[in-house]
């Protein structure tokens, strides 16, 4: 009796459309990772740089933000690469007064950052100091020290600051609080005077009678922000380059379009003290200023 047997598969016929269908379904899954990365950085979060000390006391160089994108709505600046697929803002919103808002450069495009003080209509001025809104000053009290760890990437202005144990710079900081009830810290020199301004091509602007153009940012006189633009102060404000100068390259960004906006900052998701060497790993963790992360703006 002869017994049949079935036959055996032959497994490897399957090999390479396995194989095939393998490589398919990774990329596939890279794709759709790149393309959820695209969506979340575009419409929801995304990181940025803080490169300055214009924002001290509440942000210090060196602190990594991850900003809302959708509070003001979208434009062109929403996308990486800026592709300029649409004209103004999809959704538009405006700011609420005291967000700490990040926009491009009126010039130069480049990403900036400071607080929003004045809305379309609001008239903004500043007297010794202190900011006139509408008419009326908003309070200003002190509020004793801002005490900056000093390293790397944070100096120490001696025009206004005062360095403690030889790592510390002190500076003296109040408390401004807008109508809405929305206060926050500042830093202020004392009077500092008028300064030339730089034209941004290694010059200074000048006025029409050919005179180089000074101002005073203690003193400025009264702008009534027009339709579709904002107010923007640094919280530095003897070391903020800001509303109160006008925009040239590397220097001031005058009255910010609004469809300028790129995001609301909302929480420090890394900071650094600026000693951390990309070949020392350990560097990394020794440069964190841990009780920096996670801060809320």
């Amino acid at each position: 009796m002869t017994t049949e047997t079935a036959p055996v598969a032959d497994k490897s016929d399957k090999g390479p459309e396995k194989q095939e269908e393998t490589l398919g379904s990774f990329l596939w899954f890279v794709a759709k990772l790149v393309i959820a990365v695209l969506i979340f950085r575009s419409f929801i979060f995304s990181p940025f740089t803080i490169p300055s000390e214009s924002m001290l006391p509440n942000l210090r160089n060196g602190d990594y933000l991850v900003a809302a994108k959708w509070p003001y709505g979208f434009s062109q600046y929403s996308l990486p690469g800026e592709p300029g697929l649409w004209e103004g803002r999809v959704f538009a919103d405006l700011p609420e007064r005291g967000d700490v808002a990040i926009f491009k450069h009126p010039v130069t495009g480049t990403d900036y950052v400071k607080r929003v003080i004045g809305l379309p209509g609001d008239t903004v001025a500043v007297r010794e100091g202190v900011v006139i809104l509408n008419g009326t000053p908003l309070p200003k009290e002190e509020a004793g020290f801002a005490d900056i760890p000093m390293s790397e990437n944070t100096g120490c202005r001696r025009d206004g600051g005062r360095v403690v144990d030889g790592t510390i710079c002190r500076y003296r900081q109040f408390r401004e609080t807008l109508p809405s009830g929305k206060s926050y810290m500042t830093i202020d020199f004392g009077p500092v005077g008028a300064r030339l301004l730089d034209d941004g091509n290694g010059g200074f602007l000048l006025d029409p009678s050919g005179d180089p153009v000074r101002i005073d940012p203690d003193n400025t006189e009264a702008v009534v922000v027009p339709e579709g633009q904002l107010f923007m102060m640094g919280d530095n404000r003897d070391n903020s380059l800001d509303s109160r100068f006008p925009a040239v390259r590397g220097g001031g960004v005058g009255l910010v379009d609004a469809d300028l906006l790129v995001g609301r900052a909302s929480r420090v998701l890394w900071s650094t003290d600026g000693s951390a060497e990309w070949l020392l790993p350990w560097t990394w963790f020794s440069a964190a200023r841990w009780n920096r992360i996670g801060s809320d703006i």
